[in-house]
C-alpha cells in the first residue's frame, strides 16, 4: 500500500486574516480585490485585519471573486459568526432536477463517443450508453460501470488501465491530478492512501503532441481519445461543484468508425420499447 501523506498547509483561524492569504494565494493586489468586488480599499483592509466584520453579502462577493471551493466559503462564513452557506444537496434530490436533466442531456449527445459523470472522490455517477459500448469491446462485463471508481480502474489490476497502451502516461496523470484535489478532499485522500502510487512516467518524447491520448488496445485495433471535461458554471452548491463529466472524444477516422458502427449496432440489438 502507498503510505504517502497529504500535508496540509496550517491556514489562520479567523475570517481576516484567512481573506488576507487567499487573496494573497490568488496574486491580486488590496486595490484590484477592492475594485473587483466594489469595495472600497479602506474597508476591505480593515476586514483583512479584523477591525471591520465582512456582511454577509460582502462575504460572499470577496469569496466569488477570489474563486474559493464552496466548503471552504462555509469554514470562512462560520469564522465571522455566520451560518454556513452553501448547501450539499443529493443529487437526487427534487431541487436538483435540472441538473440531472442537464447531465442527462450532455452524456445522450455525447453519442457515439463514451462520456461519464465524475463526483468528488472520482466515482462514476452516471454514463451514456458509449461507454458500456466501448467496455463491451474491451469484453468488461455489462455492469461494469456500476460503482465504478475511475481512479481505482484506471490504477488497480484488472480494470480499464490493463487495456492501456500508455498506462505510465495515463495513471501518472490521473495520480498527479488526484493528489492535487486530495489537499482540500480528505475522502479522496484516504483514497489515494489504500492505491500503489504509479511509477513516474519518464519517456519524453522530443516532439510533445498537442495533447495526450488515451490509447486503447481493444481486438478492433487500437482505439485513440482525446479528454475533454464539462463542469458547471456558476455553482452554488457543494454538489454541483463536485461534478464533471469527462468525454472520450475519438482522436481519429478508425475509433470514429468503430465507435460509431459498434454503437449502432447495440441500438439495433436493444428490445424493442
Amino acid at each position: 500500500m502507498n503510505s504517502q501523506s497529504f500535508p496540509r498547509t496550517t491556514a489562520p483561524t479567523t475570517a481576516g486574516p484567512q481573506l488576507r492569504l487567499l487573496r494573497r494565494q490568488a496574486r491580486l493586489s488590496q486595490l484590484e480585490l477592492a475594485l473587483i468586488t466594489g469595495i472600497s480599499q479602506r474597508h476591505l483592509s480593515c476586514i483583512e485585519t479584523g477591525r471591520a466584520r465582512p456582511g454577509p453579502g460582502t462575504l460572499h462577493n470577496l469569496l466569488m471573486a477570489l474563486e474559493v471551493p464552496l466548503e471552504q466559503c462555509n469554514s470562512l462564513f462560520l469564522a465571522s459568526g455566520y451560518a454556513p452557506r452553501y448547501e450539499t444537496t443529493p443529487l437526487s434530490s427534487p431541487a436538483m432536477d435540472a441538473v440531472r436533466d442537464a447531465i442527462t442531456h450532455v452524456l445522450h449527445a455525447n453519442n457515439p463517443a463514451p462520456a461519464i459523470v465524475l463526483g468528488s472522490h472520482w466515482e462514476v455517477l452516471a454514463a451514456n450508453a458509449s461507454t458500456q459500448v466501448l467496455f463491451d469491446l474491451l469484453g468488461l462485463p455489462a455492469d461494469a460501470t456500476q460503482g465504478l471508481n475511475l481512479l481505482t480502474t484506471l490504477l488497480q489490476p484488472g480494470g480499464l488501465g490493463d487495456h492501456l497502451i500508455n498506462p505510465e502516461q495515463i495513471r501518472s496523470i490521473a495520480w498527479q491530478r488526484a493528489t492535487r484535489e486530495a489537499l482540500d478532499n480528505p475522502l479522496l485522500a484516504e483514497l489515494l492512501q489504500n492505491l500503489d502510487a504509479p511509477p513516474s512516467c519518464s519517456a519524453v518524447s522530443n516532439e510533445l503532441p498537442p495533447l495526450v491520448l488515451t490509447r486503447i488496445r481493444s481486438p478492433h485495433g487500437e482505439l485513440n481519445f482525446m479528454s475533454t471535461f464539462t463542469t458547471f458554471g456558476m455553482p452554488l452548491d457543494i454538489t454541483v461543484t463536485s461534478l464533471r463529466i469527462e468525454h472520450l472524444i475519438p482522436a481519429d477516422p478508425k475509433t470514429w468508425q468503430t465507435m460509431t458502427a459498434a454503437y449502432a449496432r447495440s441500438l439495433l440489438e436493444q428490445p424493442p420499447g
